[in-house]
């Protein structure tokens, strides 16, 4: 994104033409269902509670305008009660910062209030909770500050509100703390505690709201986004969306709301009794049946997942995108030298100009809305005569098969890539795929049934001295097996297999110190843990800190993408075999199930090498293994036979 690249043919235009594609797209949490007849049935269901909603809302309007301002002013007080009560009663109390270990550490909370405004008051109010007796001011900070600034960094233009950061503030338990500000401008109000509140034996930062209040007195912080250094989610508890929900604890006395709400709702009725025609209540009744019975049906369906996924920017709903044009894509131009602050020329969206006869751009209509980009870049890359998309498929595929790709690069097609052993196979298998439906299933098909596949890897001189790199595949590649297929053979071998399908991952480690520096310790966890005897498909992956023992066997690193898996064979894999906890256990989990099965030092060893190795041993290789059984046991024969290149490799 910076400037073109000698030798690459993809430029720097290319890049900013695939980045329009995606103007007015932005990432977030959303409700999703797997299921398309289940999520069509939920949409339906919806609508039919909203249409409901609607026609009561129209009805009860009509009431409201029958009732004059009497209703008016009792709906007013009715409102104001409930909030009271429901207040006082709430659980949401506010956002709670992750734990720390230190009292004098910053930490931060903030609220973008989607653009600039004129704020006049800053309001902070504290929480309560039980814990350790604390109860009012649970979590306020000792010292603190208020800044505001229209950059989300607070690196420029920051207006201090309010500094006490000076000495230590008593704490005002849940009474509101007013701040006025009666010259401020701004996007983003922060509050920073520099002296931590003390919980037990560590220090934490808790608030209940943060109110940002106009001229006229209206809370312009409520609803909008908050972010944190840190915070703990705890739903409803503790969350960020909880500063600005407009709940916090209040002082009312429940009984003495609960009798006035009464004696209204009471006075209320009697009043809409009074001007209710026997049309209109037919009307209202229904559409609370219909609506009660939709509602009814929506709570009995499948609950939706969330999911993190691509989100376009509307500004509404649940989640408030960043784009200014709503949900159409935002002007994408090249950036001289990569520079934000230096825009140059526009670029509309388009692909990368893989041959002479792409033009690079997408023909749209200037009206075009934001799917638009993504469909014309989805029919380019499956259009039928499209150089890389079939070829790239095929030969990642056939790379899982044979160890290499026909093209040795599959992340390389371009000059700095390998030349195709076979170009006409690939291509054949290319268009076989392309015309026939796509399959991959099919394509798997073709390729395990074939003669090539099926082939010995035995070796022959005349062959290896032509081709010894086996490039044209006279015989089949001898395969490593992945490192997650050794591990789960060794459990399944020592009947520990746990089977368990979904839900999250296992954790072969201990973790320490998560609150600041996380350590993972796999050296500490227990081989004897049933959790971590899953399948390794569900292992916890650690980006910043590999499993030694995986990596030892060719484990990808999970923090690199690599169009392949290195194939190294040392020493160091023998040994972890024979040496790592797991291992050992596993061998010693084998030779006791064995044993129970097999009466008798001869036929132990000898089940123990069929199911290790899929052949019974022949004579010498039994009475070598009896031998080194009776001296040092059937567990560490078992540790051997998982050491034998039959155990590990493919042939």
């Amino acid at each position: 994104r910076c400037h073109d690249h000698k030798f690459d043919a993809i430029n720097m235009t290319d890049y900013y033409r695939m980045q329009a594609v995606y103007a007015a797209l932005d990432r977030a949490d959303r409700e999703y269902h797997p299921d398309p007849v289940i999520a069509k049935q939920l949409a339906t269901l919806k609508a039919e509670v909203d249409r409901h909603q609607s026609e009561l809302i129209s009805i009860e309007n009509e009431i409201s305008k029958k009732g004059g301002d009497k209703l008016v002013a009792l709906d007013k007080q009715l409102e104001s009660l409930r909030k009271q009560s429901k207040t006082s009663n709430r659980p949401e109390f506010g956002y709670h910062s992750q734990i720390s270990a230190e009292q004098d550490v910053n930490k931060w909370v903030q609220v973008d209030l989607g653009q600039a405004q004129a704020i006049k008051q800053v309001t902070l109010v504290g929480t309560s909770d039980n814990f350790n007796n604390i109860g009012d001011g649970f979590g306020f900070p000792v010292r603190y500050k208020i800044e505001a600034s229209s950059d989300t960094t607070f690196e420029s233009g920051v207006t201090v509100v309010v500094d006490k950061t000076k000495a230590d503030e008593p704490n005002p338990g849940v009474a509101p703390l007013h701040f006025k500000s009666p010259n401020l401008n701004a996007r983003y109000v922060r509050v920073t505690a520099t002296k931590l509140a003390k919980r037990s034996g560590d220090y934490i930062f808790a608030l209940a709201e943060l109110r940002l209040l106009d001229a006229n007195g209206d809370n312009l912080a409520k609803g909008k986004v908050i972010t944190a250094l840190d915070s703990i989610e705890a739903p409803v508890r503790w969350r960020k969306s909880n500063l600005v929900d407009a709940l916090y604890p209040g002082k009312a006395n429940d009984s003495t709301i609960a009798r006035e709400l009464e004696v209204l709702v009471s006075e209320r009725g009697k009043l809409v009794q009074s001007i209710l025609s026997g049309e209109i209540a037919a009307k209202r009744n229904a559409a609370k049946a219909s609506l009660a019975k939709a509602e009814m049906s929506l709570k009995k369906m499948p609950k939706p997942i969330r999911v993190y996924a691509g989100t376009i920017h509307k500004g509404s709903g649940s989640f408030r995108g960043t784009g200014n044009e709503g949900g159409r894509p935002r002007a994408i131009r090249v950036l001289h030298r990569g520079d934000m602050s230096q825009p140059r020329d526009e670029v509309a969206p388009g692909t990368l100009r893989l041959d002479k006869r792409d033009a690079g751009t997408f023909e749209l209509s200037k009206t075009h809305g934001e799917s638009d980009r993504r469909i014309a870049l989805a029919r380019w890359l499956t259009k039928k005569d499209h150089p890389l998309t079939w070829r790239s498929i095929v030969n990642r595929v056939w790379q899982y098969h044979f160890g290499t790709g026909i093209v040795a690069t599959p992340n390389d097609f371009g000059r700095m890539g390998a030349q195709p052993t076979h170009p006409e196979l690939l291509d054949w298998l290319a268009a076989e795929f392309r015309d026939n439906g796509q399959s991959i299933k099919q394509l798997h098909q073709l390729i395990l049934t074939s003669a090539t596949y099926r082939q010995s890897s035995k070796s022959t001189a005349v062959n290896e001295k032509n081709d010894s790199q086996n490039r044209t595949l006279w015989r089949m590649n001898r395969r490593q097996l992945e490192a997650e297929a050794i591990r789960d053979t060794a459990l399944l071998l020592a009947g520990k297999m746990n089977k368990q399908m979904y839900g999250p991952g296992f954790r072969d480690f201990v973790l320490e110190h998560p609150e600041h520096s996380p350590h993972y310790e796999y050296h500490k966890h227990d081989p004897e843990d049933v959790k971590i005897h899953r399948r390794s498909v569900y292992r916890f992956l650690v980006r910043s800190q590999q499993q030694p023992f995986m990596s030892t066997l060719n484990c990808a690193d999970p923090s690199q993408l690599v169009a392949k898996r290195d194939n190294a064979i040392t020493a160091l894999q023998s040994l972890a075999l024979l040496n790592n906890k797991l291992m050992v256990a596993m061998a010693r989990h084998f030779a006791s199930d064995v044993e129970q099965t097999h009466t008798g030092r001869t036929a132990a060893v000898s089940e123990a090498f069929f199911r290790a190795t899929g052949r019974p041993p022949t004579p010498e290789e039994t009475s070598d293994l009896v031998a080194y059984a009776a001296k040092h046991g059937l567990a560490n024969a078992c540790r051997l036979l998982f050491n034998l290149n039959e155990f590990s490799f493919v042939d």
